[in-house]
């Protein structure tokens, strides 16, 4: 009987550890997400456009 209850205790154990991980996560993706978003809201986007005459790429505002 001792083994069994070990096992289940480790079995409770584990659940609880991954519920408390899944939690942590949603609540650290979430305060990332809002960060992204404030961050893309204040400032223009620079992405990378070739120049048709060098060949090279220069960063541009879109």
């Amino acid at each position: 009987m001792p083994p069994f209850i070990v096992l289940a205790l480790g079995a409770l154990g584990a659940a609880a550890l991954a519920k408390l991980l899944a939690h942590e996560s949603r609540r650290v993706n979430a305060e990332l997400d809002a960060g992204r978003a404030a961050e893309a809201d204040s400032a223009p986007r620079e992405t990378l456009r070739r120049d048709a005459d060098t060949g090279e790429y220069r960063p541009h505002r879109s």
